[in-house]
């Protein structure tokens, strides 16, 4: 059993620590004084979003980005509540005001074909789309003023067909917070250190673009649309298959997109389990790998603790591992947190630490018999 432990800790050690010297090969984008020149149309699927739209809307108002150059396509996915016409109605206030412009705005509804609601209605938007380059985004979602500036100035200084971005939780004085930033900040080392190391295995929905003749060679979602999410994932591994060298992250600061946290430990289960549902049908072998090294070692460390409490394990040997867990999961989120000025989540390290491999394996234990509720639809396993 120690020889296992050994084994399985070395190899999250050297798992955790090539995310880091990736992280770090990945240089800090910094913004110029570059004329605006990519077109974008940037798609935002919605359901039952009238607490979030306000703010989604007053972001989309402050962009710097030339209005001329970009539309906004919102995707209504059946809602029951009244976000359409907080939509409507902001855009109705917007365009009476004099000498207001704003980017071409439409809402459309969402064209049901597969499993997979979200895939639905990004592609229904991309058929409509008037430009190549495609952001899509949440609707729970604020944008940041130069968002669009870091997007052009970066596809006009590299060679890119596909653009992953940085996405991170609004900040809130609580622990439940405090603990899914602290996971994010996880994600996006691992994300960013993929990339770092010419692996990569992760992006995030919210803040991801991609060329529509991409989008399209690639024949989109099919092939996964029996999975109600992944738009961005399965997506990112056909883009890394067929065109590595094209695919690129953009870690900038002012690209950084902000969502909300999940407010109870009820909504954040059922979040996990919608992530977790998708798994399975991962193709890239190295995301496979790291998820197996990240359970079995959250798993290795509970079952440590029960031999140890039971004294058929060595103390020593267990908070050896600890420490060595510890330590490399500090340094990758550390990272993390400088990159998005989110230090202050780092106070709950330890104890959110110490739960977090009870949280991983139980949410890894039930997603194999459980389905899960989203957005007001059950889907069940």
């Amino acid at each position: 059993m120690a020889l296992l432990s050994i084994i399985i800790t070395i190899f999250y050690l050297i798992l955790i620590a090539s995310f880091a010297i990736g992280f770090n090969k990945i240089p800090t984008f910094k913004l110029e004084d570059v004329a605006p020149k990519t077109k974008f149309s940037i798609l935002i699927p919605f359901r039952n979003e009238a607490e979030h739209l306000p703010e989604l809307l007053k972001s989309i108002e402050a962009l710097n980005y030339n209005k001329s150059l970009f539309e906004i396509i919102f995707i209504d996915d059946d809602s029951e509540d009244d976000s359409v016409d907080i939509i409507r109605k902001v855009l109705d206030i917007k365009s009476s005001k004099e000498n207001f412009t704003q980017p071409d705005i439409h809402i459309i509804s969402n064209e049901r074909k597969t499993n997979s609601a979200k895939k639905d209605a990004i592609t229904s938007a991309i058929n409509k789309a008037k430009y190549n380059w495609i952001i899509t985004t949440d609707a729970d979602c604020a944008l940041p003023k130069y968002w669009l500036d870091s997007f052009d100035e970066f596809i006009q200084k590299t060679d890119t067909k596909c653009v992953a971005a940085p996405v991170t939780y609004h900040e809130e004085n609580s622990f439940l917070n405090r603990f899914q930033l602290l996971d994010i900040l996880s994600l996006q080392g691992a994300t960013i250190g993929g990339f770092g190391i010419k692996k990569p295995f992760l992006c995030n929905g919210a803040n991801f673009a991609y060329q529509k003749e991409l989008f399209k060679t690639l024949n989109g979602f099919d092939g996964n649309t029996n999975i109600a999410s992944g738009d961005d994932i399965f997506l990112l591994e056909k883009i890394s298959r067929n065109h590595p060298k094209k695919l690129h992250y953009l870690k900038c600061e002012h690209a950084i997109v902000k969502t909300d946290s999940q407010p109870t430990w009820d909504t954040l289960i059922s979040q996990r389990l919608r992530w977790a549902a998708k798994t399975s049908a991962y193709n890239n072998w190295f995301g496979k790998l790291t998820g197996l090294i990240v359970l079995l070692t959250n798993t290795l460390l509970i079952a440590l603790a029960l031999l140890t409490a039971i004294g058929v394990f060595k103390i020593k040997t267990l908070l050896y591992i600890v420490v060595i867990k510890f330590n490399i999961d500090f340094y990758l989120i550390y990272k993390s947190a400088i990159f998005f000025n989110q230090k202050e989540s780092l106070k709950s390290f330890v104890f959110a630490f110490l739960i977090y491999p009870f949280f991983s394996v139980y949410i890894a234990f039930i997603s194999v018999f459980k389905g899960y509720k989203w957005k007001g639809r059950t889907f069940k396993k």
